[in-house]
Order: structure tokens, then C-alpha cells, then sequence
């Protein structure tokens, strides 16, 4: 895991270990349960571990959502190396969501909850600061179905593959794009895009 460090994220040995345990856990359960398409070992680490890890800067706030979390990427490396935030994981897939309850268990992730929810139906009593949307939906029907999730000073994180142009000219009127970035994921060898919305 050595190749964090390259995205601004500094881990202990501890936590390397317990991101690699994350994985051990993950291809148990993907056994029974069919949780992610990814099997082999090396790709999960840059296609799940790292691709979650490089949006960490990107991070504004304490309190941060990330739906449609699936089996708890990238929410679950993102807690596990900001242990001072709160990270609330949600996903309509019950036994997506019953993974990452797991995980945050046997990893000690004290900073995690996970709901077991749409996120249009949910509505917090404190805007999140950060809602991290990963391969969710198309920019436009993201940003009206994690409305309610949002307050004034929400920053909404979307992580993109290759720049997607049409989506962003049909965002709503009320967002604006506060800035993007390309994502260098190491050894994942595909376009990786980061744009951080805001009303």
C-alpha cells in the first residue's frame, strides 16, 4: 500500500494492513454474495483501495455521505484513513450494506454508520459537508437525488471516468462546478476524473 502515499494519503502500518484486511473480508463475502465483479486481488487494490484513496484532498468538512456505496467504496478506505470524520455509507442493496456494516466492525471503524436506504428518501437533520458520489449516475440525476442530503456549503464530490462533457451541460441552474481534476490512480491504467460541485 505504499502507493498512497503518492495520493497525499500517509497510513500507518496498522492501517495498511487493516485496508488489506478489508480485502480479505471483501473476497469472503464475494464468494457467497457476488459484491463486486473485481476478483482478483491486484485489481482490487487499484480499482477499489487506491480509485477511493485519490479523492481524499478532495474531502471538505467532518461529516462526509458517500452513496451508493455498494460494498463500501470508496467510503470504507476513505474512514479508515480519516479516522477524525464521520462517514455515513448508503445503499439501497441490503446485503451490500449488511458487508459494510461487517467491515467497519472487524476493521474498528468507530467513524462509520451505514443505512440501508435510497438516498432520495433519506432526509438528515444537518446537511453533510462532503457527499461522495462514485460511478452513481449521470451528474444531473445525482445532484436531485443527493438534494436532500445537501445544504449551502456542501461541496458534492463526483468521480468520474473519462471527462464527461454532456452531463455537465445539463446540470440544474442552482449548481456550478467549483473546480475538477484529473485522478492518478497508480497502476490503474484508465481516466479517472474528480469534479466538486456546489449551489
Amino acid at each position: 500500500m505504499h502507493d498512497a502515499a503518492g495520493l497525499g494519503v500517509a497510513l500507518t502500518e496498522h492501517d495498511a494492513a487493516r485496508l488489506l484486511q478489508l480485502l480479505d473480508e471483501l473476497e469472503r463475502w464475494n464468494r457467497t454474495y457476488n459484491l463486486t465483479a473485481i476478483t482478483k486481488r491486484e485489481e482490487m487494490v487499484t480499482h477499489h483501495l487506491l480509485d477511493s484513496l485519490a479523492v481524499h484532498r478532495d474531502l471538505h468538512g467532518g461529516a462526509i455521505a458517500d452513496v451508493g456505496t455498494g460494498a463500501g467504496f470508496p467510503g470504507l478506505p476513505l474512514a479508515l484513513a480519516n479516522q477524525e470524520r464521520r462517514f455515513t455509507l448508503i445503499d439501497s442493496n441490503g446485503k451490500k450494506i449488511r458487508f459494510v456494516s461487517h467491515a467497519a466492525h472487524v476493521l474498528g471503524l468507530v467513524n462509520v454508520e451505514s443505512v440501508h436506504a435510497r438516498v432520495e428518501t433519506l432526509k438528515p437533520r444537518i446537511p453533510f459537508d462532503t457527499v461522495v458520489a462514485r460511478a452513481f449516475a449521470p451528474l444531473p440525476e445525482m445532484l436531485e437525488k443527493v438534494a436532500p442530503l445537501c445544504g449551502r456549503r456542501t461541496r458534492v464530490l463526483a468521480m468520474k471516468g473519462k471527462w464527461p462533457r454532456d452531463e455537465l451541460q445539463a446540470i440544474p441552474s442552482e449548481w456550478r462546478v467549483e473546480q475538477y481534476h484529473e485522478l492518478v490512480v497508480p497502476g490503474l491504467g484508465e481516466a479517472r476524473c474528480a469534479i466538486v460541485l456546489a449551489r
